[in-house]
């Protein structure tokens, strides 16, 4: 039952980020009136996706820190690394990578650079996650 749990959570972070950032994110730039009105409603929705992978991540390192409890994942030290530096990633965006974005906007700075490199990490943070679910998921002998 928890090794069920544990997928489901790891399934909801995956998939959150996979439809935020590859379809959501995309279209509100493609269908919204102007370049700016998108990035404030993109920068809203990340800000609500970074909570959500904290909360999956929390719940998930709590679910998979049971030493005593083998049906969970046999190979849990590398399940848990890989949800650590996702939610690390998560916040460095939000709290580093996101400030900066907003201050090269106002200024007219590194806008490019910050972008890129909240992308990169972001992607990273997908990254995690689908080596997570995958790590989950795989057939056991």
């Amino acid at each position: 039952m928890k090794s069920r749990f544990v997928v489901l959570l790891a399934a909801l972070w995956w998939g959150s980020l996979s439809g935020l950032g590859f379809v959501v994110v995309p279209m509100l730039f493609t269908h919204l009136g102007s370049p700016a009105e998108a990035g404030a409603m993109a920068a809203k929705l990340f800000t609500a996706q970074t909570w959500l992978s904290v909360v999956c991540a929390m719940l998930l390192l709590m679910l998979l820190n049971k030493r005593d409890d083998v049906e969970v994942v046999p190979e849990s030290r590398a399940a848990i690394a890989w949800v650590v530096a996702g939610m690390l990633l998560a916040l460095l965006v939000e709290f580093g990578v996101a400030a900066q974005i907003v201050s090269a906007r106002s200024t007219n700075g590194n806008l490019r650079f910050w972008h890129g490199l909240g992308s990169a990490m972001y992607f990273g943070q997908w990254l995690c996650a689908s080596l997570l679910l995958w790590r989950l998921t795989r057939a056991r002998p």
